[in-house]
């Protein structure tokens, strides 16, 4: 009995133990529910909310200026004094050339050693940090002093240096994950050229493209989105200054170091999109990428043509315009964020219209704006962006201001076509982007704008055709003739009564509105214009054709009234 007593005590504690685990685990999630064919995915579960971050230490005064703003201002002063020492030799004559530059290498290097050793051995102090940042900018600006104002060093070996520097510093900011070394080694070596008045040398242009693509490789490793903002500042005029003395002896090296920074530039925003996704706009990226487009194309564009190559500078224009176009659609199927690749697209748009309307005119450059408005609609559709349908308006906006302003002119009204070809294919390419852009809306965006788009579409062609008949009517140039000016009225009066009378027939609201607009506007002509302008015989006919017509449509509306109306 003890014995079995003393077993099933035993399997009791066992069951009892499996009961209390099984009760700590967390319930099995419910099977997913099965999908049926027409129907929705079901929406994803959402994640469990994170833990609250810690909050801040509070702002320590003397910490900040004892700890952070000392080693900043010390870290400067080492740097300016080693350019200073630099300067003032050359202008006093102390030592021979070859001494200085011995000097400046041995003393930047000496403190270089002093900072790794501190930082490495003696604890992670921000007077180590500064000291190795000061030593790197250093050893740039002796680097380059020694390259291309003195001569000693052949631009070869002075660039491996300069890229061994920069190397190093690159790898220093990353290890440490120092801002300080990245602000003053990083930023000090891309002035180092303008410090030590290097001119505008291809080697001065050579250690500055070294030291951006040091800041570019810290940008991206590193997170710091001001050192793309603070490259392209300081980097951007040196690169300017040598394309400018090149430019004329040298066209297309120059086109190519353009082309060449244009692409860093790309890299870095884009770099660090990628390590920091984010589905907001930042602005340092934006900023970078815009003013990046804008002077890349503008710069191009003014080389070329200054050389008398406007056919060339124009396809500058659009060869740009097509690279932004293919990164901005690259980066809306990539992990970029959408805003980004929206951007890039927008800005590929605009300098397309801009290249557009440098390489053509007349209907050829409506054609090819209208073209663009029907894409950005197309695009809009495909990606459910409402931005897309913006630029869609914009560029149908500057076809038809195009259209307005030189195929078919408002003074047409009055004396005519100057080419009835021209007007005819430019108003006509409006239309059709009208209907199609109609075509292509989101279904979201409902009838009411279809309508309008079509309603816009009509108003178009209504114009040419008003224009039409003024020219066929007799107008000659700064000549409005009384034929014209009679028939172009006795136009809109016929066609709107037809609208109404047509509108009244088939019971559509939109169609009688229309009419009676016409009316309005054959009212409105016939007593402002004509009464001044039309000679009596003609007046009286143009009062008595509308008179007949406005009594025809009233009886028309009175026999015929709307469904619903008494």
């Amino acid at each position: 009995m003890d014995a079995r007593l003393r077993a099933l005590e035993e399997r009791v504690r066992t069951l009892e133990a499996l009961v209390a685990a099984q009760a700590q685990r967390p319930a099995p999630a419910p099977p997913p529910a099965p999908l049926v064919p027409g129907q929705p995915f079901p929406p994803r579960r959402a994640a469990p909310p994170r833990a609250p971050a810690p909050p801040k230490p509070p702002l320590d005064l003397e910490e900040l200026l004892g700890g952070r703003v000392l080693v900043w201002v010390g870290g400067l002063a080492v740097f300016l004094a080693a350019i200073f020492f630099l300067v003032m030799a050359v202008r006093n004559g102390w030592i021979d050339e070859a001494t200085r530059v011995v000097l400046a290498f041995a003393g930047s290097t000496a403190l270089l050693a002093a900072g790794l050793w501190l930082y490495e051995r003696k604890g992670q102090t921000d007077a180590a940090v500064s000291a190795v940042a000061s030593a790197i900018a250093a050893l740039y600006a002796a680097d380059t002093t020694a390259t291309t104002v003195y001569g000693l060093v052949a631009p070869t070996v002075g660039l491996a240096l300069a890229g061994l520097t920069g190397v190093a510093a690159t790898a220093i900011a990353v290890r440490w994950d120092s801002i300080v070394v990245a602000a003053i080694g990083i930023v000090g070596a891309l002035l180092a050229p303008v410090l030590v008045d290097a001119g505008t040398s291809t080697a001065s242009l050579a250690f500055m493209t070294v030291a951006l693509c040091s800041a570019v490789g810290v940008l991206i490793w590193r997170r710091w989105s001001w050192l793309a903002v603070a490259a392209y500042v300081i980097s951007l005029p040196q690169a300017a200054d040598w394309i400018d003395g090149e430019r004329h002896s040298h066209l297309g090296l120059a086109l190519g170091v353009t082309a060449a920074f244009w692409a860093l530039y790309v890299v870095a925003a884009l770099g660090f999109e990628l390590r920091v996704p984010t589905e907001r706009l930042r602005v340092s990226s934006a900023s970078l990428l815009f003013a990046n487009a804008a002077v890349t194309a503008g710069s191009g564009w003014g080389m070329l043509h200054d050389e008398g190559n406007g056919a060339g500078a124009t396809a500058w224009v659009l060869a740009v315009a097509a690279a932004h176009a293919v990164l901005g659609i690259a980066s809306l199927r990539g992990r970029v964020s959408r805003e980004v690749g929206a951007l890039l697209a927008a800005v590929g748009a605009a300098l397309a219209a801009v290249g557009l309307a440098l390489a053509l005119d007349g209907p050829a450059l409506v054609a090819a704006w209208s073209a663009e408005a029907v894409l950005m609609a197309w695009v809009g559709r495909r990606t459910g962006d409402g931005r897309a349908s913006v630029g869609s308006a914009i560029f149908l906006a500057l076809a038809a201001a195009h259209a307005l302003a030189f195929e078919a002119r408002p003074d047409a009204l009055a004396f005519g076509l100057d080419s009835v070809p021209r007007a005819v294919v430019a108003i006509a390419l409006i239309v059709a982007a009208l209907e199609l852009i109609s075509r292509l809306l989101p279904v979201t965006q409902g009838t009411d704008t279809v309508r309008t788009l079509r309603g816009i579409a009509a108003v178009f062609g209504l114009y040419l055709a008003s224009e039409l008949v003024v020219d066929l009517a007799g107008a000659q140039p700064h000549d409005a003739t009384q034929t014209s000016q009679l028939a172009l009225s006795a136009f809109w009066a016929v066609l709107g009564f037809g609208s109404l009378v047509a509108g009244l027939l088939r019971d559509l609201k939109p169609l009688r509105l229309a009419g009676l607009g016409l009316l309005a506007l054959a009212v409105g002509k016939v007593f402002i214009v004509d009464l001044a302008a039309l000679e009596s015989i003609w007046r009286v006919a143009s009062f008595l054709a509308l008179g007949l017509v406005l009594l025809a449509g009233a009886f028309a509306y009175q026999r015929t009234r709307p469904q619903g109306r008494a």
